[in-house]
């Protein structure tokens, strides 16, 4: 068994103190694996990433319930710095570059935090370029005039560059062509397996992330109401019907499948 990294514990999430978007939600990231967090628009995904990188406060939401530990240690009231300093970066949806840096200028935004000379920096963004060589041949271009793709290799780029233990990747297929959308997943297990960056992404896109992914987790409406390890949930009929695409039927919801009902742990 990996040592854990992180561990959420039963966290609820309330934004403008009224409105609950997580309702106890608990997941665990293993050192070195790809964690992915699955489930429709408005599940919870977003949130619960913002949870556990401090970025909660500027959508005026709050942990309410629960607690969040990044190796043992509780974490909900650290600064978005301090948990940059633990080697926690988020890569935001939506591919926020700079857009009237060019895109090794963007790179270089990432080491900003570096404390251990400029040649190791150079070394590492020397490693960001073989991993996403369409970034060197765009290395003097204004990230504005880049496409989708390279921006979203450059925001994912520009978080390798500061040196993380784990990188939150919210939605990195949103937007992307299909091959690019493999490209940019490639390069993630890539890292993986190559560097050991441990991954927490959340996606849309279930059919990808549960090829890349070691271990996966559904949100439905602010809860986890499946979890398992990669290969059995895309084995499982009520993924494939509900987030695959496979299969008829006409349910609202996953918790309307009859073995949700049967399985306790399931059951909130």
């Amino acid at each position: 068994m990996s040592n854990i990294l992180l561990s959420v514990n039963g966290i609820e999430v309330i934004y403008n103190h009224v409105i609950l978007v997580l309702k106890g939600v608990s997941l665990q990231v293993p050192e070195g694996r790809v964690v992915a967090l699955l489930g429709g628009n408005g599940a919870g995904k977003t949130t619960t990433l913002r949870a556990v990188s401090n970025l909660l406060a500027g959508e005026r939401g709050e942990v309410t319930k629960g607690s969040i530990e990044l190796r043992g240690e509780r974490i909900e009231k650290l600064s978005t710095s301090e948990m940059v300093n633990r080697g926690v970066i988020q890569v935001m949806e939506g591919r926020h570059c700079f857009a009237h840096l060019s895109i090794e200028d963007n790179l270089m935004t990432g080491a900003y935090t570096r404390k251990d000379g400029k040649a190791a920096v150079a070394r590492t963004l020397e490693k960001v370029y073989a991993y996403f060589p369409r970034l060197k041949t765009r290395r003097t271009s204004q990230a504005a005039y880049t496409s989708g793709g390279e921006q979203q290799m450059c925001a994912i780029g520009r978080a390798l560059m500061a040196e993380p233990k784990m990188v939150l990747l919210d939605e990195p297929s949103m937007g992307l062509a299909p091959q690019i959308v493999e490209e940019v997943f490639e390069i993630v297990k890539d890292l993986n397996t190559k560097e050991k960056t441990t991954f927490l992404l959340a996606e849309q896109n279930t059919n990808m992330a549960l090829r890349y992914a070691d271990y996966g987790y559904i949100l439905e409406n602010g809860r986890i109401v499946m979890d398992g390890q990669a290969a059995a949930l895309r084995e499982n009929e009520d993924v494939k019907e509900f987030y695959l695409g496979m299969g008829g039927g006409d349910r609202k919801s996953f918790k309307d499948v009859k073995s949700y009902k049967r399985r306790k742990r399931w059951i909130s």
